[in-house]
């Protein structure tokens, strides 16, 4: 089996510079959805055909399991099948659409066993609005005889309410003869696939039909509108698997994965999170609102407070996150760590029990178990042309306002007092204290505004 996939629209209706095949759903481009669902199925090859756009596309895409066809002029689903036939050479062909993104694997699965290798197999759905869709023509013992198109159809046809999705299963070499044979003389001027239908059942070739898991499977997109309502068909799926996984979800309609999202028992989510990449969320771990997780593993019994961003990081056990904390790639959090409001940790490895509670910047550093990051304390790691790293040793307490100017050392145990700037290795267990002397003027008044 091989899979021809339709990539070559222009989504004008997108009113976007971005190909259709581009645009965005759940974090990932339409096209990789439809390319995730045809590799489920092992094919011998996967055919792209391509059209505007054609070189983004591909760049985004290229992989050794694709065959990339163009489209130079876009005259219809027949002709854009047929720019493919010279690189089938497989049993049967199956036909999907880059535009169409929640087509799951077990209804293609499904198709496939119901084509064999000898039939026109067709995926068709039964709408109560059918209007936009070319209509399945049955005779009287129920046998597809044809598919039109709905602006050559009659008020009759018209009437009908199940309608061809586009996808499909056909033996190569009769696609082939049938695909040869393919006029345009329509109201579109186009080379309908569609037409096939007829062709088979006047060469005797068997039609059949197969009916996808959930209709929205079969949804397409050609506008932002369309986009953003397969969005929430997308999310809202995501949602129930995790609900009937045992998540906790404070709205399920308020919820958004963008990658893949894995979480053990008893987690809980509020609402308006967002979820990129892999993030994995340990046992019990608690998630408050408007906070984004991006490839991020946080332990169990943690709890990320709200409007809290963290990407690239390793969040160990019982650790407390915020709120309004950022943890940038790198940062891995050892058990117990607590990470306060306006906190920014960045590529540093803090150890168990340590915290920072609030208003400080860690970065470019290695902080040891049972350190106390007071208000204020910022670690200056770059010079204006590199980064060097900060060392703290365990048991350190590090006074508020404090600098600590990079290559530098911390020594364990040992305590700075506040407002210091370190510029030099601080040794153990002792207090180190960098301050201006002050002083009081008792003469001195304060200037007063000029009339």
């Amino acid at each position: 089996m091989e899979v021809v996939i339709l990539a070559a629209g222009q989504g004008k209706r997108m009113r976007s510079a971005l190909p259709k095949v581009l645009q965005p759903l759940a974090g990932k481009p339409l096209l990789a959805h439809v390319l995730a669902s045809a590799r489920v199925l092992d094919p011998r090859r996967i055919c792209v055909v391509y059209g505007h756009g054609g070189e983004a596309v591909r760049a985004r895409f290229d992989a050794s399991d694709i065959v990339w066809v163009a489209q130079s002029a876009q005259l219809g689903t027949g002709h854009a099948v047929r720019q493919a036939l010279p690189y089938l050479g497989g049993e049967r062909t199956l036909v999907l659409y880059g535009d169409v993104p929640l087509i799951g694997a077990p209804t293609l699965a499904r198709l496939l066993a119901a084509a064999g290798r000898e039939r026109l197999a067709l995926l068709t759905v039964a709408l109560d609005d059918p209007s936009g869709y070319g209509r399945i023509l049955r005779d009287a013992d129920g046998r597809v005889t044809r598919i039109v198109e709905e602006k050559d159809a009659t008020k009759a046809e018209r009437h009908v309410r199940e309608i061809n999705t586009g996808i499909l299963v056909a033996p190569t070499e009769k696609l082939r003869d049938w695909l040869a044979r393919v006029g345009n003389a329509n109201a579109q001027g186009e080379y309908y696939l569609t037409d096939i239908v007829g062709l088979a059942v006047e060469a005797g070739v068997e039609v059949v039909t197969a009916a996808p898991d959930d209709v929205d499977e079969t949804l397409g997109v050609n506008s932002k509108a369309q986009l953003a309502a397969i969005e929430r068909v997308y999310q809202a799926r995501a949602a129930r698997r995790l609900l009937d996984d045992g998540v906790t979800l404070a709205d399920p309609a308020r919820f958004d994965v963008r990658g893949e999202l894995l979480c053990g028992r008893d987690v809980e989510i509020d609402v308006d999170c967002v979820f990129e990449g892999q993030v994995e969320l340990g046992d019990g771990v608690v998630v408050g609102a408007h906070c984004v997780l991006r490839d991020v593993r946080i332990g169990a019994g943690s709890r990320v407070a709200p409007f809290s961003h963290l990407d690239g990081a390793t969040v160990g056990e019982a650790c407390v996150v915020g709120p309004y904390a950022r943890i940038r790639p790198g940062t891995v959090l050892g058990n117990g760590v607590h990470v306060g409001n306006f906190v920014e940790v960045k590529n540093s490895k803090v150890a168990e029990g340590s915290k920072a509670n609030h208003l400080a910047y860690v970065g470019d550093a290695d902080v040891g178990a049972r350190v106390n990051i007071g208000a204020g304390v910022i670690t200056c790691n770059y010079d204006g042309a590199n980064k060097y790293r900060t060392e703290i040793g365990d048991d350190v307490f590090i006074g508020s306002d404090t600098q600590l100017v990079a290559p530098v050392r911390v020594g364990q145990g040992a305590t700075l007092g506040a407002g210091t700037t370190l510029t030099r290795d601080a040794p153990p267990g002792q207090l180190t204290v960098s301050r201006a002397r002050q002083q009081s003027y008792a003469a001195w008044t304060r200037p007063e505004k000029k009339v």
